[in-house]
């Protein structure tokens, strides 16, 4: 009698394999930074009066003693000459300075003349008028006044958005007893003091809705 093969052991089952991880996802691309001004082609054509002003308010925001100041005080410096531009504006002129750049690279004043030109020459400036306009969306009454809870919410919303802690020091004394502000007979204030420069645009625009 022929001797009995041995039963062959079944193998153990093999173990799954582990499913491989899934590619990372593509990190979002940066939003592409709006271009710069090119200022090669800006023409000075301020007046020898003109020039010595604005030298002479160039040089009291030198903290340094070099004859330039920094970036972050470009838009400053613009708005004591009695023009009107945005930070937004402002960063487009200077190239879009990364935070750092804004506080540590610094302008003489040769260099500073032709940003200065280019927002004195700018088609968008918002003017008296304009502002004017704007606020008269506000005014349900017809009567040169706007309820001031309502402009805090614009001053909030619109444009450069103001922090409460702005707004409360903006909204300062401004208010009459029933909570209304003359926006006409204070408007000079508004103008020297903010509204002008970065939130005409957007209330000139819905007044066109």
């Amino acid at each position: 009698m022929a001797p009995k093969k041995d039963a062959k052991k079944p193998e153990p089952p093999k173990k799954a394999e582990p499913a491989p991880a899934p590619a990372p996802a593509p990190a979002p691309e940066a939003p592409p930074k709006p271009a710069a001004v090119d200022l090669s082609g800006v023409k000075v054509d301020f007046s020898q009066d003109q020039l010595e002003d604005y030298r002479e308010a160039f040089g009291l925001f030198d903290r340094v003693g070099d004859n330039k100041v920094a970036y972050n005080q470009i838009a400053d410096i613009m708005r004591a000459l009695g023009q009107n531009p945005t930070n937004k504006e402002v960063n487009k002129i200077l190239g879009n300075p990364t935070a750092d750049e804004m506080a540590n690279k610094r302008v003489e004043f040769e260099a500073f003349l032709p940003m200065l030109q280019f927002v004195v020459n700018s088609p968008n400036k918002a003017t008296y008028e304009d502002y004017v306009e704007g606020l008269r969306v506000f005014d349900k009454e017809g009567n040169g006044t706007v309820m001031g809870a309502e402009l805090r919410i614009v001053l909030s919303t619109l444009g450069e958005k103001m922090n409460e802690a702005e707004i409360d020091a903006l909204m300062q004394g401004q208010e009459d007893e029933n909570g209304c502000v003359n926006y006409e007979g204070q408007l000079k204030y508004f103008l020297t003091e903010h509204f002008l420069s970065s939130n005409t645009s957007c209330l000139c625009k819905k007044s066109e809705l």
